[in-house]
């Protein structure tokens, strides 16, 4: 998997046609991402993109004519796919807070609801004009374990029915008059590239799907598809996912619905490269910075995880040396990284790559009100 969806000749081109900072799609690589998994991976498991990763419309519209189905968190990402004239069932709505007007809205879409607790069942119960089936988001007691608190870890959350409280909730649910429980989702990873780790997460789900003791038309095992940030880091093994996900099948042979990933890091990252210019250099106290255009208003992943995307600078070879890349906001938290860089001057061109996921959308574009980069399609 590259790094950059783009050589250096190509970023220079396109810092030069639209100015900087920006973010850059290749859809080539967008295209490439979702026909790899795809055939990796057996017929039986649906492939709903995680929109939260970048809500971009031609991106959209880009996987959705692949057969893409789409996993939305709010009316707004409900909206941008609900635009996208979709046939039926290739719509999910998760999100631990849902509102009313955003329930009425998946409906109307006839998106399948994951359904966090009791709240979301019972409303759905109210709403619904006839019978309706939905998933039941779980919260496990296991899982990849994540270096960074993203999707909660193993201890309490926000998200979901308990993993202990299952049986009850679903005992509880055969009182509802229209509602129907069939399907658990279940979000237990996050940017994991260990294949085995992964299919011992998802053997994890079908077990806990199993003590349920319901008949399921669906087992959603959330995203959680990794992808690398750095050039030691392996790519993720996708035949060996695709085998890991066909034995999981073949074991579990009570079980003859879906079997629904998320990926939405896995499908974006590797399609974006933000482009951004030195601003100024600065020593300070020991530590060399290059102050850039842009920071965490465009790019906040590296302030969130502590680590940062991969970085090169266009046109510069020569020796390195430890730069610090802050950005332009009043902020002492306005930080990219540390890393060996040739030496940088004013005007310098960086690439930052993989930034196809978490970026753009993730960034606190709006906090002190500098221009908002151009968002790029390339085809």
């Amino acid at each position: 998997m590259r790094l950059f969806a783009f050589d250096d000749e190509r970023c220079g081109a396109l810092a030069a046609e639209h100015g900087t900072p920006c973010f850059v799609y290749d859809a080539a690589t967008a295209r490439r991402s979702f026909l790899s998994l795809r055939e990796a991976i057996p017929d039986r498991v649906r492939l709903a993109y995680a929109v939260k990763a970048n809500p971009f419309v031609p991106l959209l519209r880009c996987l959705a004519e692949l057969g893409a189905s789409f996993d939305c968190a709010s009316s707004g990402e409900l909206e941008r796919v609900g635009a996208l004239g979709l046939g039926a069932g290739r719509i999910f709505f998760a999100g631990p807070g849902k509102r009313e007007n955003e329930l009425e809205l998946a409906l109307r879409l006839g998106a399948r609801v994951q359904a966090e607790g009791w709240e979301d069942l019972e409303r759905l119960d109210a709403l619904a004009p006839g019978e309706l089936h939905v998933n039941l988001r779980v919260h496990p007691m296991g899982g990849v374990a994540e270096q960074r608190s993203i999707i909660g870890g193993v201890g309490p959350s926000a998200f979901g029915v308990d993993e202990e409280d299952l049986v009850e909730i679903l005992e509880r649910a055969k009182s509802l008059e229209r509602v129907r429980i069939a399907g658990l989702h279940v979000f237990a990873a996050s940017n994991e590239r260990d294949a085995q780790k992964l299919r011992a997460t998802y053997g994890m789900v079908f077990d806990l799907a199993r003590r349920g003791g319901i008949a399921l038309q669906q087992i959603d095992c959330g995203g959680g598809l990794g992808v690398p940030y750095d050039e030691r880091e392996l790519a993720l093994d996708l035949s060996a996912l695709g085998r890991g996900l066909a034995e999981l099948l073949r074991e579990n042979d009570w079980y003859d619905g879906e079997l629904i990933l998320e990926p939405g890091r896995f499908l974006a990252a590797p399609c974006g490269v933000y482009l951004v210019r030195v601003v100024r250099i600065k020593e300070s106290r020991g530590t060399h910075f290059a102050i850039l255009e842009g920071g965490i208003n465009h790019l906040l992943r590296p302030h969130l995880t502590g680590q940062s995307f991969p970085v090169k600078a266009i046109d510069r070879d020569g020796p390195t040396q430890l730069t610090t890349l802050a950005g332009p906001l009043c902020t002492s938290l306005d930080r990219l990284g540390a890393m060996a860089l040739p030496e940088l001057r004013p005007g310098d061109l960086l690439a930052f790559g993989m930034t196809g996921a978490y970026g753009f959308t993730e960034g606190m574009t709006h906090f002190l009100s500098h221009p908002v980069p151009a968002e790029i399609w390339v085809e």
